[in-house]
């Protein structure tokens, strides 16, 4: 078996949702059923400007032996990742400025950070396949060419940021933008990371 990058066009990603949720679920425990509560979400994602997929996918083809696009569009996902550029009217850019406020941060600054900026939503790899570097494919291949001047991204906070995802952000030169903050209607405490462009 071998695994390939691939991008994922909005209409490929609205005919493997089901696949790519399915890894979002696993990779992140969440109960089965969550997949149907996020589905709408993430194909109004898909019509966002500068919206962009890449998933890894996993094919049984011989050693230095290339798939065809048909074999790589239908094999098994193990990861997937996307985003797209940021804007005022979007609801976590909302959140974020409301938090960078209260923060005291100074509206110049705000205004910096937030005029051009990546929103890295979602990057996931299946259980099976972690701890094979495919998290680092997944970001540098999705962040290579962006025209925006930063990327910025929110994961839930672990004690001393001790799992996969942070060591991952961490490596990639993600630096805290904010801590310990909470969205509208999710108890749970979660950080906002950011880095410039190029990675």
């Amino acid at each position: 078996m071998a695994i390939f990058l691939i991008n994922l066009p909005p209409h490929d990603m609205q005919r493997r949702l089901g696949d790519a949720l399915g890894v979002y679920v696993d990779a992140m425990r969440y109960p089965r059923g969550t997949e149907s509560r996020r589905a709408a979400m993430w194909l109004e994602h898909t019509r966002r400007n500068g919206w962009q997929a890449v998933v890894a996918v996993e094919v049984d083809a011989p050693a230095g032996a290339t798939p065809s696009s048909v074999e790589l569009g239908d094999a098994p996902l193990l990861g997937v990742a996307y985003g797209y550029c940021g804007a005022p009217d979007q609801w976590w850019q909302q959140q974020v400025v409301a938090g960078l406020q209260r923060g005291g941060f100074a509206d110049l600054e705000i205004a910096r950070l937030m005029a051009s900026y990546f929103e890295l939503t979602e990057l996931h790899v299946h259980p099976r396949a972690q701890g094979r570097g495919l998290g680092e494919a997944l970001a540098r291949r999705l962040l290579a060419d962006r025209g925006e001047a930063n990327v910025l991204l929110s994961t839930p906070e672990i004690n001393d940021e001790a799992n996969r995802a942070w060591r991952l952000y961490r490596r990639l030169g993600f630096i805290d933008i904010i801590r310990g903050y909470h969205f509208t209607g999710d108890p749970r405490a979660f950080a906002i990371l950011g880095r410039k462009l190029p990675l």
